[in-house]
């Protein structure tokens, strides 16, 4: 029995073979062994297009913000983000609002 790779999200011993793809069944990761490790640090916003830093984006849904009574609108344009770690993996400035962190899954990249 061969060894499989640790999962690249959160490195759980316990993945397995689905056909071509592995999965963690801790997290439910799903990569397979051709694109390896590479892409579990790609960030990608609602449509798949693939996000580096300096882009901009737009926000796809209305946004509350947290402890606070105000709200991120739809369609407001977010300029030079920054991609980090963790669950809000966009931190940016939002005209009116101030320092944020963004999930990538409510933006979508903005053609410059």
């Amino acid at each position: 029995m061969s060894e499989l790779p640790p999962c690249p999200k959160c490195e759980s011993p316990y993945t397995y073979e689905d056909g071509d793809l592995l999965i963690c069944p801790e997290c439910a990761h799903e990569w397979s062994l051709a694109t390896g490790q590479s892409d579990a640090n790609v960030v990608r916003d609602s449509n798949g297009t693939p996000l580096a830093d300096g882009d901009t984006v737009s926000v796809i849904k209305d946004l509350k913000v947290k402890g606070s009574s105000t709200v991120v609108k739809v369609g407001t344009k977010v300029k030079g983000i920054r991609l980090v770690d963790g669950d809000h993996d966009i931190d940016c400035k939002i005209p009116g609002i101030g320092q944020m962190g963004l999930k990538s899954e409510f933006v979508k990249k903005v053609a410059e």
